[in-house]
């Protein structure tokens, strides 16, 4: 059964960030009560090769909480990198207890970096029970040329070990690998052409967007740049190309009643009830 991309894309990001920690299940379960039509999160690799669900290579400061009980230091954070420990090691450190400086509304609770596998059960049965439509999910794969090797493989490796959780877990048809990281996305336009992809772009990216497209090599089915950039020509432009244009990270209310009337086909929010 092919499920159709919903006609305007409403996607909680991290799961739903302004309101639960983020890249949780919970954060997920919450998105879904209020409605959107897709998941978005990050995925990183631990040391045994399984995907983790993590905005940052990792452990951030700003959320963590050691199984000690202890908070990180701004200094020791980035030194507890997540493909340097076994997830039976993350899923020991806490990251949800830790008031979000820039979060005043989020919920805190106790809960772990989950397996990228484990959330996507989670979401699935959660949104069955609550009789919601099939959910997408938007993957970011958080990889560098710089990290390779020391924050995350390589593209490939990276790729193939997201892509089997995504088909063993049955959602192929729903999900969108997005990236900022243009090697990654091409190695899932080579491998893996049915499953879609997004390009992720910087405000301060410069280029054109046929210059953009001309180093990525193809055309992905969604253009996904900082909300700041949009126009109604970059909209017209994308569409007039076949694509998707699905701005993140829009976080009031009128910013997304005013982006919308541009012609975008969907918003990034961290706040899933402004829709």
């Amino acid at each position: 059964m092919t499920v159709e991309f919903p006609q305007f894309d409403k996607q909680g990001h991290r799961g739903s960030r302004g309101l639960m920690p983020e890249n949780t299940i919970p954060a997920m379960h919450k998105a879904i009560d209020l409605g959107v039509t897709t998941l978005e999160m990050d995925v990183v690799i631990s040391k045994d090769k399984k995907v983790v669900v993590s905005h940052d290579p990792y452990f951030n400061a700003d959320i963590t909480t050691t199984p000690e009980g202890k908070t990180l230091s701004k200094e020791d954070a980035p030194k507890l990198l997540l493909y340097s420990m076994n997830y039976d090691s993350i899923k020991k450190y806490d990251v949800g207890l830790k008031p979000h400086p820039a979060f005043t509304r989020q919920q805190k609770i106790a809960v772990n970096k989950p397996l990228l596998q484990d959330l996507i059960r989670s979401s699935e049965a959660y949104a069955k029970n609550k009789n919601a439509l099939p959910l997408w999910y938007n993957i970011e794969t958080k990889s560098k040329p710089s990290g390779d090797g020391i924050q995350h493989p390589a593209p490939e490796e990276f790729v193939d070990l997201l892509v089997t959780v995504i088909q063993k877990q049955g959602i192929s048809d729903r999900t969108v690998i997005q990236s900022f990281d243009m090697r990654t996305l091409r190695v899932v336009n080579q491998k893996f052409p049915s499953i879609k992809t997004a390009l992720l772009m910087e405000s301060t990216d410069k280029r054109t967007l046929d210059q953009q497209l001309a180093e990525l090599g193809f055309l992905p089915a969604v253009y996904s740049p900082h909300y700041s950039l949009i126009t109604s020509q970059l909209v017209k432009a994308c569409h007039e190309k076949g694509m998707k244009i699905i701005p993140w990270t829009i976080n009031t209310k009128q910013e997304i009643e005013k982006i919308k009337t541009l012609g975008v086909d969907g918003v990034i929010t961290d706040y899933p009830d402004l829709f």
